[in-house]
């Protein structure tokens, strides 16, 4: 099977000089996607990935109709109620996408198909319906458009009641649309061209020239987005703008729209905020005053400036304040403590505050879609690395709670009780415990001889909570266990947890996995011929990260859609994204941050050694993380590495960076996955 010549890409040696310093670059020639040379290349490694793999085709095909045969096809959303509407999402048996779909008033009114999601998407290799948002008078809809799977949306207003889709086309969007109350005139974003940042809201009234549209603000900051929305009250619609560090909202009263917006709180570098209204007030979830877990504070509707917000809820060393939910009685608090989620209700009077019971250690738990103001039913959602998704309505004033839908598992196979489910602690080389969520079937307990998939992201602050995946049970029913690991960069264990894993700390990111991995191996849970790693996009940066570190301690790594080539793109500020990352990686302009960045990116430090097993996959229309950073990634390792192992580069030469579009088309890239996987384990039985 080795004996298939891999491709390798010619090299042509670009000098890259910064701070006196020089880079050498022979593959830069890749990152032009205009060039038929580079397309050529692109598709040879395809062919060599199809070589490579043509032996397990017929086990993809199993394990795609086996994650497949698990999931409901004629399944339906838990409908939800809105402005006298009640609205659901379904799929059909046989058909990739959804259904949108809505009743007046009653569930038992017939049903009114607003968009079919399966014929809008005919003739496209990609598609994705952006946010759909419906006129006060319930009939119209703005919904946004991507079949290049580059997040750029083509915006379009389709009356709800005749089915006519209006001549009005706004292009470069970011998909959705906030309606003033006279049912004919809607905010919405757009996004530079070539850096795809958010950048401008306008203004758009039915019937006029696109060209004409007002231009309500431009957000000149480059390391800024800008997005738009409508509070939940329906009193407020909201300018934000945001970067990594710091936060700046700008309000308009729908009762007055003729004053324009004001600014909320002018922005002040590493203030974060956030803003809900209810009643004569505002709240506001802010770090403001050092609250590093952020705290809770409210203001009057007049003078919002933060030298008038008053404390509501203080700051807690031990508990991170994620988030508000506002009903007309209660307000709902997300919180999250020892890295487990917590829902806490409170009646506005004071007469009852209490935390919902959950009772594992490896558990999900988060408020869902509760449009409606004037209710006593909270809407939550539950899962767990064993248990199936639900969808629960819990009554706050009676405590009694109705699971409106349980995840069916299909196939006849699946009980809850043939896993094994826990979280264990390792100790990272600075003393500091990280937390491991993991999971495996009964029948194959954890040993030496466990294969074991290794996963973590660990950037943004973006936690991975340990989630039920139908999906995983192939893996698992074969001997498989599988472990996410919350390492430092994400916010499993509070705000400092993000802190220490950013900027000129975000190798603890790096560290962590790998000390995670030596404890799954010195306590024999696993061996480094049967462990595995797996991370996609700045979770690919950190596989790229620990295969330059510690490749002994595995067996194999999937990089999915992998930011490999930090020194480069963030020196690159026309690069969809670059400016708005400074925050999170620093900014190489200066010294300090491209020294540390140059001593970790993995495309700089790619060596002359032994690299394990490969898999690694991109879109060739990423617009997140180019498809030319893993494209030279490998070609650099296909020169340097010392090792014989395998080394596969799958590239989707028709989507993004999200993957296939279709509900089951992205399981086939899951089964490439898994059979990478399962073939480095000997176990492909067909």
């Amino acid at each position: 099977m080795n004996k298939i010549k891999a491709p390798r890409a010619k090299k042509i040696t670009k000098q890259l000089v910064t701070h006196n310093d020089v880079r050498l670059d022979d593959y830069y020639w890749l990152n032009d996607r205009e060039d038929p040379e580079v397309i050529s290349y692109l598709k040879s490694e395809n062919e060599y990935y199809d070589q490579m793999t043509s032996h397990t085709k017929a086990f993809q095909d199993i394990l795609f109709n086996e994650m497949k045969g698990r999931i409901k096809e004629d399944d339906s959303s838990v409908p939800y109620k809105l402005n006298g509407y009640w609205y659901k999402t379904r799929y059909e048996t046989g058909k990739e996408y959804p259904i949108y779909t809505r009743f007046k008033w009653s569930l038992d009114a017939e049903e009114e198909t607003i968009f079919d999601c399966n014929e809008m998407a005919k003739g496209h290799d990609y598609f994705s319906l952006g946010g759909i948002s419906v006129s006060p008078d319930n009939k119209l809809g703005v919904f946004g458009v991507d079949t290049v799977s580059r997040r750029q949306y083509v915006l379009r207003v389709k009356n709800l009641e005749t089915g006519e889709v209006y001549g009005d086309k706004i292009e470069n969007t970011t998909g959705g649309g906030v309606w003033t109350n006279d049912n004919k005139t809607f905010f919405y974003t757009k996004k530079d061209p070539v850096t795809l940042r958010s950048d401008k809201i306008y203004k758009h009234v039915l019937g006029t020239p696109v060209d004409d549209d007002e231009l309500v603000f431009h957000e000149k900051d480059e390391t800024f987005s800008t997005f738009i929305y409508k509070t939940k009250s329906k009193k407020y619609i909201v300018i934000g703008s945001h970067s990594t560090l710091t936060s700046e909202f700008q309000i308009m009263s729908l009762d007055k729209p003729e004053a324009g917006f004001k600014i909320f709180s002018p922005r002040k570098r590493g203030l974060e905020y956030s803003i809900a209204h209810y009643g004569e007030f505002f709240y506001i979830l802010t770090n403001k005053d050092g609250a590093t877990n952020f705290k809770l504070m409210k203001v009057g509707e007049e003078n919002t400036g933060s030298e008038h917000w008053q404390e509501f809820i203080g700051h807690r060393e031990d508990v991170l304040l994620n988030d508000i939910e506002i009903f007309k009685d209660y307000y709902v608090l997300s919180e999250r403590k020892n890295g487990l989620n917590q829902i806490k209700i409170v009646r506005w009077d004071g007469a009852d505050a209490y935390y919902l019971p959950f009772n594992s250690e490896t558990y999900t738990a988060y408020v869902g879609n509760n449009p409606d103001f004037d209710t006593q039913l909270l809407r939550y959602s539950y899962n767990s690395l064993t248990t199936p998704s639900s969808v629960i309505d819990f009554n706050m004033a009676t405590k009694e709670k109705e699971v409106k839908k349980e995840q069916e598992v299909l196939g006849g196979t699946f009980k809850k009780e043939n896993y094994v489910e826990k979280r264990i602690w390792a100790t990272a080389t600075d003393g500091v415990k990280v937390p491991i969520s993991i999971v495996h079937h009964k029948n194959f307990p954890l040993s030496k001889e466990t294969p074991v998939l290794q996963y973590a992201y660990g950037s943004y602050g973006y936690t991975i909570d340990p989630y039920f995946s139908t999906v995983r049970l192939s893996l698992l029913d074969r001997g498989f266990a599988y472990a996410i690991t919350h390492v430092r960069g994400g916010e499993y264990l509070g705000r400092p947890w993000y802190e220490d894993g950013k900027l000129l700390k975000k190798k603890n990111t790096f560290t962590d996995f790998i000390d995670c991995s030596k404890y799954l191996i010195s306590e024999e849970m696993t061996s480094p011929d049967h462990l595995y790693a797996m991370g996609g996009s700045a979770g690919g940066l950190l596989m790229g990260a620990i295969v330059n570190m510690a490749p002994e301690l595995y067996n194999g790594i999937i990089a999915a859609v992998p930011f490999v080539d930090v020194v480069t793109t963030m020196l690159d500020d026309s690069i969809p994204l670059t400016t708005g990352e400074y925050d999170e990686w620093g900014n190489p302009n200066q010294l300090e941050y491209y020294e540390y960045m140059k001593s970790y990116s993995p495309y700089d430090n790619v060596k002359p050694q032994d690299y394990p097993n490969m898999l690694v996959t991109t879109g060739l229309h990423d617009s997140q993380v180019q498809y030319f950073e893993p494209a030279k990634w490998v070609a650099k390792l296909r020169d340097l590495k010392t090792d014989e192992n395998i080394l596969l580069f799958h590239i989707n030469m028709e989507a993004g960076h999200g993957g296939a579009s279709g509900r089951f088309e992205a399981l086939r890239e899951t089964a490439k996955e898994y059979a990478f996987l399962l073939d480095l384990e000997r176990k492909i039985l067909l």
